[in-house]
């Protein structure tokens, strides 16, 4: 990297201040935390995929498809529910928490099945989302350390001051304006890296003659997860539904930008386009893991063994190997532009979420010192997020998979809470807090006791087993079942079908594809050649 590289970088971070600076004025919790309520669907829909889409997804993803072992575009099976998941939404969830108006979803659950219940729920959420980003930072700062050639905790530094600093002074308008524009500069680096890949190799031509047969499967039917397996067609469509719709909806980082939103149609419709745009993001960039593999087999210093057996750094050394001076920056801006824009929806929720807690124990704050609450506590998490990332060190290598499969723990159970809390007002507190222990239960024997069971499968466990304790639970003090009440047979919420249709559409179209995609591949193939 030179002065040109560096100058770019500047400039970024200083954008970034600068928007926390412009939108500092909060009077009030539903400024400092929903932004008023006045954002449209565009800017929210790239703030929820920005956040999604995070450094290690830029970063490791086209490793796993490129060059890790097993790898290739099987990574898209991800995206198979992510469609029918935000169908899901808008059905049975999020109409009733936005008309709730709370500024945290576990305010809901208070409301619903009690305190003990919120304070489950949103402890869970606490420490399991400022474990898990702090591991993010520190994976990213190694990464970092190597391309600016900077002290690791320079990077860190660097990523999490900034990044605190303007979401704390500017609330969630600096959140979702800065995820928004990450977002354009994380599609355009991933449109160059794409580009320049496939230009090394001599052009597409080259790109279909060298990636292997088995890296282009992209669906396996033949994989159930059930004997050690991994990446089948069930457990990522079942699985995923749940795990896609509790984050997107039972999450507070992601539920809180569709809390934010300008009306009921508005949140509608940025579900609508992530459910639609959200392939084609990750198509793209399996697609660069495609080419930079394809060039891995070409070019000594891309190989596996060149990169010391790390896979993820693939990205980083073709950046830095191929990319030319003021190029490098823009892609260093992107990397950190994925990571801020997931560390600082973080920051903001976790912030909403403790602070709103504290509340129900101080009484009488007023708007004011609401905000300034709001603020300590967003700094109080940032320090706490990168104290972890700085000593996370001795379990890096593992923990990532380690947070996917604590959070799959978990998913289940909150979305489960959630669907009783919205769906039925038969199921009381009580009852619901004995579900989300069954629920967690569960899942914990699958883990310690059936290993052989893929973890995507204990979403769907956990969700089954919590509705179905906390029904005979509550059944049990009753003496009947109680029945369940759906949004369509209250006549309250319009029916949310067109974009149902569409996004089942989708769903049907993005199978097709992915079943499709070796045949299609070497169509192609054939006819550029």
């Amino acid at each position: 990297m030179n002065i040109l590289d560096h100058a770019v970088i500047i400039a970024y971070v200083l954008a970034m201040l600068a928007l926390g600076w412009f939108y500092r004025h909060q009077e009030s919790r539903q400024e400092y935390f929903l932004g008023g309520r006045a954002f449209g669907w565009f800017p929210l829909a790239l703030s929820a995929m920005a956040t999604q889409l995070s450094a290690i997804s830029f970063i490791s993803a086209p490793a796993f498809v490129g060059v890790r072992d097993g790898g290739g575009m099987i990574w898209l099976s991800y995206e198979l529910a992510v469609p029918l998941a935000m169908a899901l939404l808008m059905w049975a969830i999020l109409p009733r928490l936005y008309r709730a108006g709370f500024v945290s979803i576990y305010e809901f659950i208070d409301a619903r099945f009690g305190r003990e219940t919120r304070f489950l729920l949103s402890l869970v959420f606490q420490t399991s989302r400022a474990f898990g980003t702090g591991v993010m930072v520190y994976a990213l700062a190694l990464i970092l350390e190597r391309m600016m050639n900077i002290p690791f905790w320079g990077t860190i530094a660097l990523v999490g001051i900034v990044t605190a600093i303007y979401s704390l002074q500017g609330g969630m308008k600096a959140v979702v304006y800065s995820d928004a524009a990450q977002m354009i500069i994380i599609f355009l680096g991933i449109f160059l890296c794409t580009a320049l890949a496939i230009a090394a190799l001599g052009g597409p031509e080259e790109l279909f003659a060298s990636v292997p047969a088995e890296r282009v499967v992209a669906v396996d039917f033949s994989r159930a997860g059930v004997d050690g397996d991994e990446f089948g067609f069930w457990p990522m469509l079942f699985g995923g539904i749940v795990l896609y719709a509790s984050y997107y909806g039972c999450d507070q980082t992601q539920a809180q930008r569709l809390l934010s939103a300008r009306d009921e149609g508005v949140m509608r419709k940025v579900l609508l386009a992530n459910g639609l745009l959200r392939f084609p993001v990750v198509l793209l960039y399996c697609l660069m893991g495609l080419a930079l593999g394809a060039l891995a087999l070409k070019d000594p210093q891309l190989s596996l063994g060149a990169l010391g057996g790390v896979a993820d750094r693939l990205v980083p050394t073709f950046i830095l190997s191929y990319l030319p001076h003021g190029l490098i920056g823009l892609l260093v801006v992107a990397i950190l532009a994925a990571a801020m824009s997931s560390l600082s929806s973080v920051i903001n929720s976790l912030s909403a979420v403790s602070t709103e807690d504290i509340s129900l124990v101080v009484k009488g704050i007023d708007e004011r010192r609401y905000v300034l609450i709001s603020r300590l506590a967003a700094l109080f998490w940032a320090i706490v997020i990168l104290a972890f990332s700085l000593f996370a060190g001795d379990i890096a290598d593992t923990v990532i998979e380690a947070i996917n499969k604590v959070g799959s723990i978990f998913y289940g159970p909150i979305l489960a809470t959630f669907a009783l809390a919205t769906t039925t007002r038969a199921v009381r507190g009580s009852a619901a807090n004995i579900g989300i222990l069954g629920g967690v239960g569960v899942n914990l024997v699958l883990w310690l006791e059936v290993p052989q069971v893929f973890w995507f499968w204990w979403n769907l466990a956990g969700f089954l087993a919590t509705v179905g304790f906390a029904f005979v639970a509550e059944g049990l003090r009753r003496r009947a079942l109680p029945r369940l009440v759906l949004d369509g047979e209250t006549g309250e919420l319009e029916a949310p079908w067109r974009e149902t249709f569409l996004l089942v559409g989708w769903f049907a179209a993005i199978l097709a594809l992915l079943v499709a995609f070796p045949a299609l591949w070497d169509v192609i193939g054939g006819l550029i050649g």
